[in-house]
């Protein structure tokens, strides 16, 4: 045995002497080493992407997507992107399939947004890659389809919900939230802008004379939504199922023989299992001083000010909220405020006008993607995932550096046309 380990091993030897002294033999070993690895990373992407979005068909028709990414807390990439969008085609074709119910592997979060620790290094090493096209391309367009989805899309926002969880269960027909449930649009605090259509649906949100300043406070100071009546008061939730309900609403989902009218024997089952807030709605108290601060028709400058004029209020409570929201400003980078501010104004003031492309989900997904693809490039950007995701220290350093160095024409150039050599979104 021993004769033939050592006879094995002189072999082995005898081999790799060969390939590498022969150049024509080593370059085509170098070839295929080079392209195995590259096949190798496809498929661990691919495999990757199967292990945390998985798919399943139950025999009376209920489909379900589980997010299965506990130590990103679901934050979703490329690759789950595209597999999470091709079941819903699959299964919006399959006449099996009576409704689809999205969730969370575990209660700590449905989706804290888009991974973007990864495309911000493709960006460094590289501003033209276009992985930041494919991305953009695919989240759009996935948010789209939910949005227009033909059969009953179900979304359990147990736990953290922020960015692009929004924009998986936002744009849904029903959006199921507990008392764990933690909403939030933090964007602006990594240097990008709040997108994935939340301006659309703040424009939609209920409550006269509310049209559209749930966005532009959300979105520019990233407040954290907590409480079930603030989440089914400000639209984003449509139904509050206690957490201690969850699995039992979703068995009875599982062992619901459907009628004709699949949303008819939803609205039953979530009528059963749904809940009225044990406590009132905060932010509705707040809604006089939220619509005139927050108003399309204000710069940040005045935000600003005028919130520091409410700091000084009397009532304990106002005061308190106009000091939570100039700090939720004070982590956000001046441009992205700016931004933010413009596009949110422009979506609310569009809001049931049908001859503006942006009283449609469609046409303001186009409108973010022309602004998510350059603002991506831009170094805040980096910087903000850099201080508050890689590093940690919570120090950007922002560029312009305040909300009076933002050249304003610089902000109005993220929202014209793109490139000849670029392509526009297609929805």
């Amino acid at each position: 045995m021993r004769n033939l380990v050592d006879g094995t091993r002189l072999l082995n030897r005898f081999s790799a002497l060969f390939y590498f002294r022969n150049p024509k033999v080593r370059s085509q070993y170098l070839h295929f080493s080079k392209t195995s690895s590259s096949l190798r990373s496809l498929v661990t992407m691919a495999s990757a992407a199967e292990e945390f979005v998985k798919g399943s068909v139950h025999p009376n028709g209920v489909a379900v997507i589980t997010l299965d990414r506990p130590k990103a807390l679901n934050a979703m990439n490329l690759d789950m992107d595209i597999r999470y969008k091709k079941f819903l085609h699959e299964w919006e074709m399959d006449p099996m399939v009576k409704c689809v119910l999205v969730e969370g592997s575990s209660s700590r979060a449905f989706s804290a947004g888009m991974d973007i620790k990864g495309v911000v290094a493709e960006i460094q090493k590289d501003k033209t890659t276009p992985l930041v096209q494919k991305v953009f391309t695919a989240e759009y367009s996935l948010i789209c389809k939910i949005s227009e989805y033909k059969k009953p899309y179900l979304s359990l926002m147990d736990g953290i919900t922020m960015g692009f969880g929004i924009g998986l269960s936002g744009h849904g027909r029903y959006r199921i939230v507990t008392e764990r449930t933690l909403l939030a649009m933090p964007e602006n605090g990594i240097g990008l802008f709040p997108d994935v259509g939340f301006a659309y649906i703040a424009a939609q949100s209920p409550g006269e004379g509310s049209v559209g300043l749930w966005g532009a406070y959300l979105g520019m100071t990233g407040k954290r939504i907590s409480t079930p009546a603030d989440a089914l008061y400000v639209g984003i939730g449509t139904h509050y199922v206690p957490s201690g309900n969850l699995s039992s609403l979703k068995e009875a989902l599982l062992a619901t023989s459907f009628s004709e009218d699949p949303h008819k024997d939803i609205g039953e089952l979530l009528v059963k299992y749904s809940r009225d807030p044990e406590s009132e709605a905060q932010l509705k108290l707040l809604v006089p001083q939220i619509a005139s601060t927050f108003s399309p028709d204000k710069s940040v400058n005045e935000i600003i000010e005028e919130l520091k004029k409410h700091q000084l209020n009397t009532d304990s409570i106002v005061a308190e909220w106009a000091k939570e929201a100039l700090l939720g400003l004070a982590k956000g980078a001046p441009f992205s405020l700016c931004l933010t501010q413009k596009h949110f104004s422009r979506v609310a003031s569009a809001h049931g006008k049908n001859d503006s492309h942006l009283c449609s989900l469609s046409g303001v997904m186009k409108t973010e993607y022309r602004i998510a693809l350059r603002s991506s490039l831009r170094d805040d950007f980096a910087e903000g995932v850099r201080a508050v995701l890689v590093d940690k220290d919570q120090k950007p350093k922002w560029n312009p550096s305040s909300v009076e160095e933002v050249d304003l024409n610089e902000v109005e150039a993220l929202f014209e046309p793109l490139n000849p050599g670029t392509e526009e979104l297609s929805v």
